[in-house]
């Protein structure tokens, strides 16, 4: 909501300053300039960046536009989860751990955690780590440096779509410059016709500049700063997961180690102490009340 209340702003402010100064709206319309600029954009677009890429770009730019962050659900489901594991791996088996962890979906555990269940990413993060401490050889500080590397690498897969679109909006400025130009071109095979003509023909070919300007820094820029505030909170999940389990792995008990995991989340978005704690009694009970 917020990125379409800002684009009305920003385009209602540039028009509307545009015709109070006296300017006629039609003069900026010229479409062919867009489609210059636009395509030009998305055709390096295209050419830098694999499939994978290009279709993960598309799903952040919904996420964007959604604003698809974490919620206290989503927090509270990925405590519960691993509250109920870090329980069951004090009181219970090892083929009763496995098979939570090698058939998540079946898993009573991760059925009350829908949210987390959804993330398969996640999931199996979880699902790994948690295997590596059923096997019980491996040190703590062995698994922070894996989680590390792990979570760097997601960040960065994470984030291609936020540094793809920022250099297709970089480039936007310099291909309006292209634009321009080729509409002075156009203007000067009528250099001998009225300065009326041709004073609207400079005005047009000028319209190029003023888009790929307009495109960078008032369309692709706020959209590329929503995008990686919205990936890296998502990308909070994981570090929750890592401090709590590393904390469980260097003895505190389940309810404790929750607590690294809780302090990991920012401030004005951390469930309470309670919430956390009626989690552990119930997991999942607003998702069962529903």
């Amino acid at each position: 909501m917020n990125i379409i209340i800002g684009l009305v702003v920003t385009f209602g402010c540039i028009i509307g300053s545009f015709m109070a100064m006296g300017g006629h709206v039609d003069a900026l319309f010229q479409p062919f300039e867009f489609v210059i600029i636009a395509g030009a954009g998305m055709g390096g677009f295209i050419m830098a960046n694999p499939m994978k890429v290009l279709k993960d770009s598309g799903k952040a730019l919904v996420e964007a536009f959604k604003h698809s962050v974490p919620k206290e659900r989503n927090y509270l489901d990925v405590l519960g989860v691993l509250y109920s594991l870090m329980r069951d791996l004090r009181t219970k088996s090892r083929n009763e751990i496995e098979a939570h962890i090698d058939n998540p979906e079946e898993s009573s555990i991760f059925q009350s955690a829908p949210t987390v269940l959804k993330n398969k990413e996640l999931t199996s993060f979880i699902c790994d780590y948690v295997r590596l401490i059923i096997i019980g050889n491996a040190r703590s500080h062995e698994i922070e440096a894996l989680m590390d590397e792990e979570i760097n690498t997601i960040h960065y897969d994470k984030m291609k779509p936020f540094h793809a679109i920022t250099i297709m909006g970089d480039s936007f400025p310099a291909i309006g410059i292209v634009a321009a130009v080729l509409g002075v071109i156009k203007a000067m095979s009528h250099i001998n016709d009225s300065p009326e003509v041709l004073g609207h023909l400079i005005g047009s070919a000028l319209v190029g500049t003023f888009l790929g300007i307009l495109l960078s820094y008032s369309v692709c820029a706020p959209l590329c700063s929503q995008i990686k505030v919205v990936r890296t909170k998502q990308h909070r999940l994981y570090v929750i997961v890592k401090q709590t389990l590393l904390a469980y792995m260097n003895g505190s008990v389940p309810q404790v180690a929750l607590e690294y995991g809780r302090k990991t989340i920012s401030a004005y978005e951390r469930p309470s102490i309670d919430a956390v704690e009626q989690e552990m009694m119930n997991p999942g009970g607003e998702n069962k009340a529903a």
